[in-house]
């Protein structure tokens, strides 16, 4: 097998080793089809099995309620920044968001075509270093919004905003859907494109409450309703099939290894090894998110200086640690530690870290 290397970029991200293996061992061959599954039809049976199995996994690991659509769909998580309020809106009511930063920000700019946006919380007054408390949604509101986990900043909700008993509540999940157990029941509509914890670049997952399907305008474009895609099974057109099928692969194996309650035990196991290293490097490292706000899923720090930090990242890449460089926005250095992550990377980089600090004090 060609060199494996320990890959924390935010995305497109490492993918389980056992899942990209049945691929490539299915590659030729999709179960005695003599095609691949990417020249299989959409239509045929054997393309039908795989396609519902992934997303009876997604039910599965989520505890999906029955009344609870999961579809899978095209144009990434960022189709979903217009596509949640144009099918969510309601007549003389807006849309209520909170701001965690770059992901959100390009959430309220497309909701704003669609009706008036209240940002309710925001936390760009300490460039999104924590996630605000206390969020006060109102009644009046058609919906509110979240980003549940920050890329960029390394923030990540610990508990979920209360919101009215008929407003639901909207998340993107893009970056941490699945890294720890939630209650799916808290929200009418969670969105996530696949390629930092599930899957590929190429689908984007959602799941949305069976009532809320009866909102969407009628003149609403057709392949904007989700009504549509929920009528035929995310398969009004031809899907992403092999970005679904990796899916399925992925969460196959989050399921064999105990599933996302086993998954959350180990993602809280990566990040301590990671945050107690910056606590304890006596100011070396500086992570960006308060202690409280901190996600599982990227950890941000500063090193003292921005040629230290460029040096950290050329040598950790000379190591086989690639994907380090942390955003513009921010600075310094990002190690997104998602659920294929193996403890094994997330030990190798804090080692190399220790070693880098020893040396350059």
């Amino acid at each position: 097998m060609a060199k494996r290397i320990y890959n924390f970029y935010a995305g497109p991200a490492t993918l389980p080793l056992p899942a990209l293996k049945k691929a490539q061992k299915e590659l030729l061959d999709f179960h005695g089809t003599g095609m691949s599954l990417m020249e299989l039809s959409h239509r045929s049976k054997e393309y039908d099995a795989m396609h519902k199995e992934a997303s009876s996994l997604v039910r599965r690991l989520m505890k999906i309620p029955d009344d609870y659509k999961i579809l899978w769909l095209q144009g990434g998580a960022s189709s979903q920044f217009y596509m949640a309020p144009l099918n969510l809106q309601k007549d003389g009511k807006s849309f209520e968001y909170v701001n965690t930063g770059v992901w959100s920000k390009k959430a309220i700019k497309e909701a704003k075509f669609y009706g008036e946006v209240k940002v309710v919380a925001s936390s760009e007054d300490e460039n999104f270093s924590y996630i605000p408390k206390n969020i006060d949604f109102s009644s009046d509101a058609a919906f509110a919004h979240i980003t549940g986990n920050n890329t960029i900043y390394g923030t990540e909700f610990q508990e979920w905003p209360d919101v009215p008993g008929d407003v639901p509540l909207a998340c993107d999940m893009s970056s941490h859907i699945m890294d720890k157990v939630i209650d799916v029941k808290k929200f009418g509509v969670i969105y996530a494109g696949a390629q930092k914890n599930i899957g590929p670049a190429g689908v984007t997952l959602l799941i949305v409450r069976e009532d809320l399907l009866e909102r969407i305008p009628e003149n609403t474009p057709t392949m904007q309703k989700w009504k549509t895609h929920v009528e035929k099974d995310s398969l009004f057109n031809t899907g992403p099939c092999w970005a679904i099928y990796i899916c399925k692969l992925s969460l196959g194996h989050l399921e064999s290894i105990g599933g996302v309650p086993e998954v959350e035990k180990i993602n809280r196991k990566k990040a301590k090894i990671l945050y107690d290293l910056i606590d304890n490097s006596n100011g070396f490292y500086k992570g960006h998110a308060k202690p409280d706000s901190r996600s599982l899923m990227n950890v941000t720090f500063n090193l003292p200086t921005p040629e230290l930090e460029e040096k950290c990242v050329k040598e950790a890449l000379e190591k086989d640690l690639v994907g380090l460089k942390g955003h513009r926005s921010v600075g310094g250095m990002r190690a997104s530690i998602y659920n294929a992550m193996p403890i094994e990377g997330v030990n190798t980089l804090a080692d190399f870290l220790k070693e880098f600090q020893e040396n350059n004090q």
